[in-house]
């Protein structure tokens, strides 16, 4: 029997050609920042886990939280790291495992694109990695798209 509804055969079919990681990414920071600021800051997240991190392309969903003075809380000198009031989160939540070089290229590579496209401090970039399983992940219509594409791949 199909549980599928009507219309998610060609997602799901799509998935199965190019199934490498699932991310989503939250992004925290001070209020004050241009719209063009936000926009390069998530495309330059985007496309360093394209170049680094194996993800898809098309595969992209990203939430900027922009938080008043009072509601973004961090240590200024944590691991003897000075911190600004410019830091920037960036939570990945990455389907599958990834090598300790591979993590450490993304780290990398996002903080010397941070700092190239926006003069963002490389201080100023915390990166989290939070690993999940294909179960996990209910892309829409109430259903686990993939563990449909595991059961056909």
């Amino acid at each position: 029997m199909d549980r599928r509804m009507p219309g998610t055969y060609t997602a799901i079919s799509l998935l199965t050609q190019e199934v490498k990681s699932m991310p989503f990414v939250r992004i925290s920071l001070h209020q004050g920042k241009t719209p063009t600021f936000l926009q390069t800051l998530a495309d330059t997240i985007h496309h360093t886990l394209v170049d680094t991190f194996e993800v898809p392309t098309k595969d992209r969903f990203q939430v900027i939280h922009t938080l008043s003075e009072g509601h973004f809380y961090f240590s200024p000198d944590y691991l003897d790291i000075q911190r600004s009031h410019d830091l920037i989160l960036i939570e990945i939540v990455a389907g599958r495992p990834r090598s300790t070089a591979t993590k450490t290229l993304l780290y990398q590579t996002l903080a010397s694109r941070l700092l190239q496209d926006l003069q963002v401090r490389p201080e100023d970039v915390m990166v989290i990695v939070q690993i999940n399983t294909r179960e996990d992940w209910s892309f829409g219509c109430g259903l686990a798209q993939m563990l449909e594409v595991q059961s056909w791949v």
